[in-house]
């Protein structure tokens, strides 16, 4: 079959359904909805190194957005990119590949190889130059460098994707299956929408949701900094962020149609899988926070995920808890490739997909995100210290070197659960029944049964040890759950940051 993948950049699972009208019926409504959706690391490069090679970071080694963080440097081009989904299937399962948009942040740069470095495992390669940007950008066309301007009619980057794809889809050989990944820039900022959609959504603000604008007590220090209630500017700001970011997906919207339309053309769309998915969520507001990602939290890990597809009956919700490092196995299934071959974490949602009966499925994945910072103070926020970045103009800052965490988000019969410990000073701890406190408002680490403390300790110790197989072993609340009680919690954090940078 065919195989079709969209990827949306920073895209909040709750403020899809609106903005992408035509995705939704003709995606959702002809397939499938994975409502327990995630990623593993809430932060670009990293989460797309997830897809790229179904492994959480602590295997793939890409912990933020830098090449010093191990995004598209040297490094993963030599260990990680020959083994990426996308390789074995050019290699091994004969599909011609596509691909245009954002890579990942720092593919180009000069000091790995610049635009001419084209990964293994694609046939036709239009890579955005670095992150996300709507005019005024480079493209690699098959390691060639093609600059674009800012007239909307041939450089607006979703269009130009479009029409590449199009391209695609006329002349490709008709003798091999295709494989495609269109990776658009929205809804990133800088948010800049199509002309014809620059006034939609007028009367459109950010969700004020219970978790909106309240103080985040018992939470991590990062968390507890934010200014309660945010300044009105600040307010203003992250309400015409959403606006822009719901305008800039109207495009995204019209290169699906597209795309959809011309597979039907083609006769091939009842041949082809399609899937739609975000690299991470995003904020605005929760907790205070005025816009970003990188936290702990549904609403920066949560994303939405369809599928629609040969044997994929249409209207369907599944709440299974899948993450983003399932894709890779998922498609490589798909093609027919044998997944003992690979060294992916993640598991093929095949099954599922086809509505198998009595499928055996995970109960809990691992969250985990490696700070990011500044040597220095910023000089805007003196008072906060060194250490501290993403900074707002009145002091509310998004990031720092010990907002290192690593997570169990477990999702039984029993328990909707996150269970975060910090490697930091405080060795802080947050608990969430999600059951009972679904905006995440409460932390109940010091009130939760200590056995479950226990047993959630061993298990992100688990969790973060784990390759391949052992990443896919019982969670807690699962019947074949083996706990050794002589292993008791203890208030010592991370047992080691194996995500680290002295790891890669």
């Amino acid at each position: 079959p065919g195989i079709l993948a969209f990827l949306a950049d920073s895209l909040l699972v709750l403020s899809f359904q609106t903005p992408l009208k035509k995705t939704n019926a003709l995606i959702a409504q002809m397939g499938i909805t994975f409502v327990n959706a995630y990623v593993p690391s809430a932060l670009c490069c990293p989460s797309r190194a997830s897809i790229l090679t179904g492994k959480y970071p602590h295997n793939h080694h890409v912990v933020n957005n830098t090449l010093e963080g191990n995004c598209s440097s040297k490094l993963w081009q030599k260990i990680q990119e020959p083994y990426t989904f996308p390789a074995l299937l050019k290699a091994m399962c004969g599909y011609q590949t596509f691909f245009a948009g954002k890579y990942l942040n720092e593919y180009g740069s000069e000091d790995a190889g610049g635009v001419g470095h084209v990964p293994p495992g694609w046939s036709f390669w239009y890579a955005l130059e670095k992150n996300s940007k709507y005019y005024n950008y480079t493209l690699s066309v098959n390691g060639k460098a093609r600059r674009h301007g800012e007239n909307y009619s041939v450089d607006y980057l979703t269009d130009v994707l479009a029409n590449m794809s199009l391209d695609f889809l006329e002349y490709k050989s008709n003798f091999e299956p295709f494989f495609m990944m269109i990776s658009t820039p929205a809804p990133h900022s800088p948010w800049t929408p199509a002309p014809q959609y620059t006034k939609s959504f007028q009367n459109v603000s950010a969700p004020r949701n219970s978790n909106f604008n309240i103080h985040g007590k018992n939470k991590h220090w990062l968390i507890r900094q934010a200014k309660t209630p945010m300044t009105n500017s600040s307010i203003q700001f992250l309400d015409n962020a959403y606006r822009k970011r719901w305008q800039t997906l109207l495009s995204v919207d019209d290169l699906i149609e597209k795309l959809v339309k011309k597979l039907e053309v083609n006769g091939e769309l009842d041949n082809t899988y399609i899937f739609y998915t975000s690299d991470n969520g995003f904020h605005t507001g929760q907790f205070s926070l005025p816009i970003d990602k990188r936290q702990l939290y549904e609403f920066d890990i949560k994303v939405p995920l369809l599928v629609r597809g040969p044997g994929i009956k249409p209207n369907q919700t599944n709440k299974m808890l899948v993450a983003n490092i399932d894709l890779g196995p998922t498609i490589l299934d798909i093609a027919g490739y044998d997944l003992n071959k690979t060294q992916m974490d993640g598991m093929s949602l095949l099954p599922l997909l086809r509505g198998d009966k009595n499928v055996t499925w995970r109960s809990d994945f691992l969250v985990e995100y490696q700070g990011e910072g500044y040597n220095g103070s910023d000089p805007t926020c003196p008072g906060l210290g060194p250490g501290v970045t993403h900074c707002f103009p009145d002091c509310v800052c998004e990031d720092s070197y010990n907002n290192t965490y690593a997570c169990v988000r477990t999702l039984s019969a029993s328990w909707d659960l996150q269970y975060c410990e910090f490697d930091d000073r405080e060795v802080f701890v947050e608990v969430y029944n999600l059951t009972a406190d679904p905006y995440q408002i409460n932390n109940i680490a010091k009130t939760i049964d200590q056995e479950i403390l226990e047993k959630m300790n061993y298990r992100l110790m688990m969790l973060q040890s784990c390759s391949g197989a052992t990443c896919r072993t019982p969670g807690v609340f699962d019947p074949g759950y083996r706990f050794d009680p002589r292993l008791m919690f203890s208030n010592h954090g991370l047992r080691a940051r194996r995500f680290s940078a002295q790891s890669l």
